[in-house]
């Protein structure tokens, strides 16, 4: 069993884990922050993202809202990401909390915008998760949101097969739902199945999209300036197969 499993519920994979927060200066919060940056809305008083971790994707948003607060439920990454608020004097715009994973401590109508980026995949209820970041959108408020695409060639949450200690195993992503949920450590999406979702959790989808992928995996410094400036150069992939994260605007 993962050590960083979350609490389980009736339609989470088995071995659905928590997940890590990316480092500050990584190419992947700078592509993302690209796409997102596009979809923001005229109205930018108010940002919540949901599962900020350590704040690393949020901060690059600092400048795009007059107010922007955190939310998460792992108080390590929170004191992380309060850190660097206080090292950066954003104390008079920036805030965290924490939640519980159930209800978001905000009231209604709270944020002009909710982002929530490679977070979905790992709550035990993603309906649930959904429905509070719907309550706390103004409405007409946007929802910009990430998830795992299931066309990329590897699993990038890992599986925890057996007799395979390697868990980035190839195309483990494209196995039917029912064998990928009873072994990967996340669930996984169609571009198809996002939209579905959204939509039924009460959400008006504007546009989505899949975002290149940031070949982060790749150690070796030349090999990876030469896929980023060919194959993988586009910040949206050409091809599904060529993606990571699926990107979708919704509005409340």
């Amino acid at each position: 069993m993962n050590p960083n499993r979350t609490n389980s519920s009736p339609d989470a994979p088995d071995h659905l884990a928590g997940g890590a927060p990316a480092a500050g200066g990584q190419f992947i919060l700078e592509r993302r922050a690209r796409l997102v940056r596009s979809l923001f809305p005229p109205e930018r008083g108010h940002l919540v993202d949901f599962g900020c971790g350590n704040g690393a994707q949020t901060l690059l948003f600092a400048d795009d809202f007059d107010r922007v607060t955190g939310v998460d439920v792992s108080e390590s990454f929170l004191e992380d990401f309060r850190r660097e608020i206080m090292s950066r004097r954003l104390e008079d715009r920036m805030k965290v909390v924490v939640t519980g994973g159930g209800a978001i401590p905000l009231p209604d109508g709270a944020a002009d915008v909710v982002t929530s980026f490679t977070v979905l995949e790992h709550v035990p209820d993603e309906r649930a998760a959904l429905a509070e970041m719907r309550r706390i959108l103004k409405p007409g408020g946007k929802l910009i949101i990430t998830v795992p695409n299931r066309w990329w060639i590897f699993e990038t949450h890992g599986a925890d097969l057996p007799l395979l200690p390697w868990n980035r195993v190839p195309l483990v992503s494209w196995w039917p739902k029912r064998l990928h949920d009873r072994w990967a450590r996340a669930r996984i999406y169609r571009r198809r199945e996002i939209e579905e979702l959204l939509v039924q959790s009460g959400f008006n989808i504007d546009v989505s999209f899949r975002m290149t992928a940031p070949m982060d995996m790749i150690s070796w410094e030349p090999l990876r300036r030469f896929v980023r400036s060919t194959l993988f150069r586009p910040d949206r992939a050409p091809t599904p197969f060529q993606a990571t994260e699926i990107v979708v605007a919704a509005t409340r």
